[in-house]
């Protein structure tokens, strides 16, 4: 029996958009980047050869269009997996649901989706002008732990080891999640060659006391960074901290969608030093990626 699903739970505009995106189902490409500032939309749909719709909706901002002959949608996120969960819920609805009936498709559409992002590094090896592939990501936020099949799509021996490694307070911390990005798409953009390097995001839930920086409100862990930076576990060493990448991964996972994340270190922890002029740069690393989605 086909899944129904009732006005309250997704919520059609009345000229036929999605709720918060207020994209149509024919405005969206089958290969989407994402990115969290409304205003990188521009920059990224600048290379496009053409421009279909440029929709703009609170935080959501949304540039459909051709690049070499594909097709390709850019939509920002804002700041956050919890505009993400809003974010990949509403593109998989556009693709695998029937907005007339209000009916799951018999034939799903699994759609490929990169994040590209800025981020901030932690070890000596991810300086400021990095690229950071996404392996695994960290979820600090908490949010998979919402949905079911959580524990088959994430990594838990991998969960464990972080989890006693950091004394993680069960009691007041959501239970962090540990999500492989999609092999695929990572093999396929890869460039060493061009300053790339493979690593492990964390995902936080806030830009300040979450990353361990400190202002006005001390820290409930201070020595929070020493120990993320400290870890290892197979080999595999925490590169970078950013705000999105868990929710993408995971949610594609749950959803059938194949996701990954690139950023560009634009500070190291470790150096205590950021680049806020890092525009111009980050072109490059939109050209890679446009070039081999």
């Amino acid at each position: 029996m086909k899944k129904t699903f009732p006005a309250s739970e997704l919520i059609i505009n009345a000229d036929g958009s999605v709720f918060h995106l207020h994209v149509r189902p024919e405005q969206l490409a089958d290969k989407i980047i994402l990115c969290g500032d409304p205003g990188r939309v521009d920059t990224i749909a600048a290379h496009f050869d053409i421009q279909e719709c440029d929709i703009q909706s609170r935080e959501f901002h949304t540039i459909t269009g051709s690049y070499k002959g594909k097709r390709i949608s850019v939509i920002s996120t804002g700041i956050g997996c919890d505009n993400c969960d809003i974010v990949m819920n509403e593109i998989d609805a556009l693709k695998n649901i029937d907005f007339e009936t209000r009916t799951e498709k018999e034939q799903l559409t699994s759609l490929e989706i990169v994040r590209i992002g800025t981020t901030g590094g932690l070890q000596p090896y991810t300086p400021i002008g990095t690229f950071i592939i996404s392996e695994k990501s960290i979820g600090f936020d908490g949010l998979l732990n919402f949905y079911g099949g959580r524990d088959e799509v994430c990594d838990l021996e991998f969960e464990k080891a972080f989890t006693e490694h950091m004394h993680w307070n069960h009691r007041l911390l959501h239970a962090p999640y540990v999500i492989d990005n999609s092999k695929e798409l990572i093999d396929r953009i890869y460039s060493p060659e061009q300053g790339m390097v493979k690593g492990v995001t964390i995902a936080c839930g806030g830009f300040y006391g979450p990353q361990g920086r400190q202002l006005r409100i001390p820290l409930a862990d201070p020595q929070q960074n020493e120990k993320v930076e400290s870890f290892e576990y197979n080999g595999y060493r925490i590169t970078n901290f950013e705000m999105e990448s868990s929710a993408i991964a995971g949610l594609a996972a749950l959803l059938g969608h194949r996701a990954m994340t690139v950023c560009m270190v634009i500070a190291n922890r470790r150096a205590l030093e950021a680049n806020t002029g890092y525009k111009n740069q980050i072109d490059d690393l939109i050209r890679i990626v446009l070039d081999k989605i």
